[in-house]
């Protein structure tokens, strides 16, 4: 098949999950508290994720930061926000209590636009960090190790 003949008939979500073995309270604070999610995510934020906050979230080691703005909050359940100054993205991250003391967290983010090539690559560059954000929350939660896993995932100089 060649390359000229692929089209997309929709614009698909960014999808990924993780399984993280602690309490759905605990899950969610981790990622609504910028004290914990700058452990493992983005080092610095102007606040904590309340509905209708409009945050700063910064990543110095790349020298980027993007306005959030938080849409619905459902403690211990789901947090609804929108990202990208570029482009408004909508993210969501759902927390299922699984067994005894394990969250489900599942992460879509839509709203992508613009070429195939330019979804295409969106949606595969998202889906990898939003799964190291993931497995970096995983490690901390679980095993309290920092993985510096969203750093590490563009060292200087390569």
């Amino acid at each position: 098949m060649a390359g000229d003949t692929l089209t997309l008939t929709k614009i698909p979500d960014v999808r990924t999950a993780m399984l993280i073995r602690r309490p759905p309270a605990e899950v969610f604070r981790a990622f609504a508290d910028p004290e914990v999610t700058t452990r493992f995510w983005f080092t610095r934020s102007t606040g904590r994720m309340t509905p209708s906050a409009r945050l700063r979230w910064t990543w110095e080691m790349y020298g980027v930061s993007t306005e959030v703005l938080v849409m619905e909050v459902e403690e211990g359940r789901r947090l609804l926000f929108q990202w990208n100054d570029d482009h408004p993205l909508t993210v969501e991250f759902r927390f299922t209590p699984y067994g005894q003391d394990a969250t489900f967290v599942e992460v879509t983010e839509s709203g992508l636009a613009g070429s195939g090539d330019e979804v295409v690559a969106h949606v595969g560059g998202s889906t990898g960090g939003f799964t190291i954000v993931l497995c970096a929350a995983k490690a901390l939660l679980e095993q309290n190790v920092d993985l510096n896993a969203v750093r590490d995932r563009h060292p200087t100089g390569l």
